[in-house]
């Protein structure tokens, strides 16, 4: 349902690989007040979308990932900033540095007390951060879902990444073609709730379900909580319980990372195979030395980008989040809201050693 401009190459600001975090924040004089919370996808009765209202200049966005410090969500949350700037806009990242279940709560009171235009999250879990979201949209906030998505009454539109059905399935079919559709794997997640990563485990499990990978069996999903060393320990346990492991899926940016560096300095090294979501410049030695074959991932800097313009479309009444509407996304193109609010970034793409360094982020 979405027509974009193809993904290039990107080119990131030197700055951008560095771990940063805003916590501050400037409060609005004013605030919309005119739409109480509505199921996402749907439009309330006294709204009404205006394809060709102008984007409102000064529109104040807070982007609210798992965690800060992340280096996926400071990609991310950069180029909805970046986004916002074009637009006339005011976009920050706020978060906690934990990535547990009701961490972002205090955080979307903190959003509305600011009386913020716009929040734009990535869920720890789908349900905790519900009753908070809700207060914000009757408070005339709009509400934007990326990369994890809340429960569709917490928010006006999702952003996907891409179809999690092709997310799951992909990361299945990039590993067999790896072991020649044999032999034991695990998945190397991120936490136990979160939204993404738990659809995309389910469409890995229905994958596996088919008579081509009747040789492989997963025997264990593994929790890093996003967190370093806890993926790396995982990494370590995981094959300490199954030294006879043929590979491991991480969709997971930090975990992949994690798993990655153990196994680079393991007698598993290019034995046990790795695949999942990553960045290129995070990954590209553990490519260049063999340690992971091939992983995939969307650009992370169009997603924060994308989520931007949708809240701005949103708090501008271009659109209200349902299914049909339509937005410009600057530089990626027009946009059509699909069923349940749900807006798609684009294809996944598959980096290895013959593409990687055709990439900057």
């Amino acid at each position: 349902m979405t027509t974009r401009t193809p993904w290039r190459p990107v080119a990131l600001l030197a700055g951008l690989v560095l771990l940063t975090s805003a916590c501050g924040g400037t409060t609005k004089s004013d605030v919309q007040q005119q739409q109480s919370s509505a199921p996402a996808g749907t439009a309330s009765s006294a709204a009404v979308a205006d394809p060709d209202a102008p984007l409102k200049q000064g529109l104040k966005i807070a982007f609210l990932p798992k965690q800060v410090n992340n280096p996926y969500f400071t990609i991310a949350d950069k180029g909805g900033v970046d986004a916002a700037a074009e637009f006339g806009g005011e976009g920050k990242e706020v978060g906690p540095s934990d990535a547990s279940a009701s961490s972002q709560v205090s955080y979307i009171n903190t959003l509305i007390q600011q009386k913020q235009d716009a929040i734009v999250i990535s869920a720890n879990d789908p349900n905790a951060v519900v009753p908070a979201l809700k207060q914000a949209r009757a408070a005339g906030i709009k509400v934007v879902s990326y990369d994890s998505d809340t429960a569709p009454e917490g928010r006006d539109i999702f952003v996907n990444q891409a179809s999690a059905e092709d997310l799951g399935r992909t990361e299945v079919q990039l590993l067999a073609k790896q072991l020649g559709n044999k032999g034991k794997i695990a998945i190397l997640s991120a936490t136990p709730n979160a939204t993404n990563q738990n659809t995309w485990i389910e469409f890995m499990k229905d994958e596996l379900s088919k008579p081509e990978y009747k040789d492989m069996e997963l025997v264990k999903v593994a929790y890093g909580n996003d967190d370093d060393q806890k993926s790396f320990t995982e990494t370590q346990g995981l094959l300490r319980s199954y030294p006879d492991l043929a590979g491991i899926i991480s969709p997971t940016t930090v975990g992949i990372a994690a798993a990655a560096r153990y196994l680079s300095d393991s007698p598993y090294k290019g034995k046990v195979k790795l695949t999942g979501l990553g960045t290129p410049n995070q990954l590209r030695k553990f490519v260049k030395d063999g340690t992971i074959e091939a992983f995939e991932l969307w650009n992370p800097a169009d997603l924060g980008y994308l989520a931007s313009y949708a809240a701005a479309a949103l708090a501008s009444g271009q659109i209200t989040g349902a299914e049909g509407e339509t937005f410009k996304a600057g530089k990626l193109g027009d946009y059509t809201v699909g069923a349940k609010g749900e807006v798609l970034l684009g294809k996944p793409t598959v980096f290895d050693k013959s593409n990687i360094d055709d990439f900057d982020f």
